[in-house]
């Protein structure tokens, strides 16, 4: 795929560290521990040079187990409210990009602090999971093509009240909806469904072994990594799309109905370097 040659170039000899992406997640929650966890991990083996993890204090500690890699900011409480807020705003200052969703859960402190959140950032960010809950009721719209939304057709219900399944013409309502919230739509399925409203891809990567819990999470992680080393919002959702599904497909030519979300993440770097 000529995209990801592009954006996965030799790297110059005189490159630091950050050159290539800061990305921020903001997620996990009391029960929900591995999803930014998941995130994280698919960043870095995207090629993001450090990615911080703000969660949950007991959500932070569990991430920070999973590799002295990964970064990790605990946040007082059980969930994410809106007294982090101010904290997660000066973060977001030290970043590139940001994800947004990952194991929040759907409570209403959360979706308020996440609708807070939206409103302050400058950054590019991808919007994942729980966090599309927060769209739709406080009416929230982008206005410059900086924003990612990976949802899948229940959240996509959420988001817009409109069900997939009883539509002919999927295409023209994921378009739809994109102008609708000034933001890519990147709709996952057996055949993904890309758009920036003006501009649609349909990503055939994938399987139904992808299933298994944890693999969105991969997919909000990749694109958020590009989007971190600079990469438009749309080219990182077809991007992101197109590796986490063939890194699935690699995973699941192994490992089949035993796959597990880390065995997509531990494929990436081999579909990234064997381009």
């Amino acid at each position: 795929m000529n995209l990801i040659k592009d954006i996965f170039k030799k790297r110059p000899k005189d490159s630091k560290k950050g050159d290539f992406g800061k990305l921020l997640i903001v997620g996990g929650s009391n029960m929900y521990t591995g999803a930014p966890a998941l995130s994280a991990l698919a960043s870095l083996n995207s090629g993001c040079d450090i990615c911080i993890v703000a969660a949950p204090k007991r959500a932070a500690d569990i991430v920070a187990s999973f590799s002295p890699c990964l970064i990790t900011v605990p946040l007082e409480g059980d969930i994410l409210n809106c007294e982090h807020i101010d904290l997660l705003t000066r973060l977001s200052l030290r970043s590139s990009a940001i994800v947004i969703g990952p194991g929040l859960t759907t409570e209403g402190i959360v979706l308020r602090a996440v609708a807070d959140l939206m409103k302050r950032i400058k950054l590019p960010c991808v919007i994942d999971a729980d966090a599309i809950c927060a769209i739709k009721k406080y009416q929230w719209k982008g206005n410059d093509n900086r924003f990612i939304i990976t949802a899948h057709i229940h959240e996509f219900l959420e988001l817009t009240g409109i069900d997939l399944s009883k539509k002919k013409d999927k295409v023209k309502e994921v378009e739809k909806a994109s102008k609708q919230f000034g933001a890519v739509i990147l709709l996952k399925g057996n055949r993904d469904i890309i758009s920036d409203g003006k501009r649609t891809i349909l990503n055939k990567t994938g399987n139904a072994y992808m299933t298994t819990g944890g693999t969105g999470d991969v997919l909000a992680g990749i694109c958020g990594a590009l989007l971190a080393r600079g990469i438009s919002a749309f080219d990182a959702a077809v991007a992101g799309a197109y590796i986490c599904g063939t890194a699935g497909d690699a995973a699941a030519a192994i490992h089949g109905e035993s796959l597990f979300a880390t065995d997509v993440v531990n494929e990436i770097s081999n579909i990234i370097n064997g381009v």
